[in-house]
């Protein structure tokens, strides 16, 4: 037997007597209520990767497999896997006695068709995740036997509840999943139970009596609340009325004064697996960020460091390249490009503009764009007042839009109907999965989340792309990569800023929320409250 295999069962036995003997240590019930913000536009996390739904689908759906905070695989709904010689094959062993919400058992058609009919299809990542699966056999209801075109050793990065959520077959075959009731009425095989969604105030989920792994939830119940105001959101914290907020919930200014306080703490864990970069995306197919020259302009005009000091309160790094700093633990990461200085030039981006011929009108303007701003908080609207101002002072006149999440989210991602954007992208434990979506042409899919709104199209970033996904050498695939970022950081379809250093505030009668890489996007199967 393969040896992934053997640790992943032997894990899987420890992990399984853990639970029932903490079970009896830690105190059972109660219930977590939790922010949840902005409100979600749907629970359909095969659809979407929006924030807002992993905070909560992950609690409902599982994934395959899941990742310690060491970044380490860990069984899930897959007990263990073997990985053949040439790479080809992977062959998943699921758990047995697993069961939907409803009652329905959890078998190998369940994976074969997530994979092949859901994520492949309508996912955002799915695409890439699984690009190189062509077939997935299943000969008994607890096998799954993935047959690839080219090796893929990312795709075992990907199967977590929050990125390759597995769904019921027996509700979703022969439907349109886009217009699935499960968006709104989830049926997993989680720790937690949908119940229900009062709009605009929480939603419940309660235990999973049934559930596979014995001894837990500990939770009775998690609620997902709600808040739109930021400082209602603090003050709930204070008063207790909540017990935790992740990726921002508590503004800084407010996280910082919370770190110091009794019974309160803030912690940066739980995101090692999703490296998170704030960005701009352009419209590269309208003008005015149609000119490139025009996209290096704004790109260079932008104080990054200002950024992270003044509104993140020190939380983050400025962005070198398409590509996270973090990469350059496998050698992926190039260094520092062109274009990406932490301060403003100013200089250098009316230097820029000038020469391409954009010249000032009379009242100095040489562009009127529209700058969206992601709606996840005050955060991001006062990124945006900062930032029209810096682009005015090189005759770029910026009207700013903040709108709900569906209407936002239809905007840049359906209509694209922008002309630049402010937002976050994951970028993931490996390019493949979370950087390729930005500039790929097969990534423009119009009506899917988080992929390539600037519908950028370029033939030879597309081959090495390619190139760089099915390269097995380590120092070929570098070489990809660093001319990957070259490419990337003289067209700027999408505008690095910085890469984010998000914050969970919670109180400290709150226990093991993070015990996995994904954080607040896990299940939180193990916490519970000590009160």
């Amino acid at each position: 037997m393969n040896i992934r295999s053997t640790v992943l069962g032997a894990l899987c036995a420890v992990s399984m007597a853990f639970a029932g003997a903490a079970a009896m240590a830690q105190k059972a019930g109660g219930t977590l209520v939790y922010i949840v913000q902005p409100e979600p536009p749907s629970l359909a996390s095969f659809l979407s990767t929006s924030g807002p739904i992993g905070l909560v689908a992950p609690k409902i759906y599982e994934g395959l497999l899941d990742y310690d905070t060491d970044l380490n695989i860990v069984p899930a709904l897959a007990e263990s896997y073997t990985v053949s010689e040439d790479g080809k094959t992977v062959t998943f062993n699921l758990q047995q006695g697993v069961h939907w919400h409803d009652g329905e058992p959890f078998t190998s058609a369940d994976v074969q068709f997530t994979v092949m009919e859901i994520l492949s299809k309508v996912h955002p990542r799915g695409p890439n995740s699984f690009r190189e699966v062509v077939s997935i056999d299943t000969p008994d209801e607890h096998t799954a036997v993935f047959n690839l075109a080219n090796p893929a050793p990312y795709m075992l990065r990907a199967l977590s509840a929050y990125e390759s959520p597995m769904v019921p077959k027996h509700l979703l075959e022969g439907q349109d999943p886009r217009n699935s009731d499960l968006a709104t009425n989830p049926v997993g095989t989680g720790p937690f139970k949908f119940v229900e969604w009062q709009k605009g105030q929480y939603i419940r989920l309660d235990k999973n009596e049934d559930y596979w792994k014995e001894g837990l939830p500990y939770l009775d119940r998690v609620v997902g609340r709600f808040i739109p105001d930021a400082s209602t959101r603090t003050a709930a914290m204070e008063n207790e009325e909540v017990m935790y907020g992740a990726f921002g919930a508590i503004p800084n200014i407010d996280a910082v004064r919370l770190r110091d306080t009794d019974g309160f703490n803030v912690t940066t864990d739980g995101y090692a697996m999703i490296n998170p970069m704030a960005l701009i995306e352009f419209n590269t197919t309208k003008p005015p960020f149609d000119n490139p020259a025009l996209r290096r302009a704004v790109t260079v005009a932008l104080d990054r460091e200002f950024l992270i000091e003044n509104i993140w309160f020190g939380y983050g790094k400025p962005a070198t390249s398409a590509l996270s700093s973090n990469f350059a633990a496998t050698g992926l990461y190039a260094g520092a490009m062109p274009n990406y200085a932490p301060n403003a030039q100013s200089e250098q981006a009316i230097a820029i503009l000038d020469e391409a011929g954009i010249a000032p009108d009379a009242d100095g303007v040489r562009a009127s764009v529209t700058l969206d701003l992601i709606p996840y908080g005050e955060d991001w609207r006062r990124a945006g007042e900062y930032m029209k101002q810096a682009l005015s002072e090189i005759g770029i006149k910026v009207e700013l839009r903040y709108e709900d999440v569906p209407t936002w989210l239809k905007r840049i991602y359906a209509d694209y109907d922008f002309d630049m954007n402010v937002n976050y992208f994951y970028q993931l434990p490996d390019p493949v999965l979370g950087v390729h979506r930005h500039y790929g042409t097969d990534q423009i899919r119009q009506g899917t989340h988080f992929v390539n709104s600037s519908q950028y199209s370029n033939p030879d970033l597309d081959a090495l792309l390619v190139a760089g996904a099915q390269e097995a050498d380590a120092t070929k695939r570098q070489e990809i990569y660093a001319e990957i970022q070259k490419i990337l950081a003289n067209d700027l379809p999408v505008a690095n800023l910085f890469e984010m250093e998000f914050l969970t505030v919670y109180n400290e009668k709150l226990k093991d929320h993070a015990t996995s890489a994904l954080g607040s996007y896990g299940s939180f199967a193990e916490a519970w409250i000590d009160d």
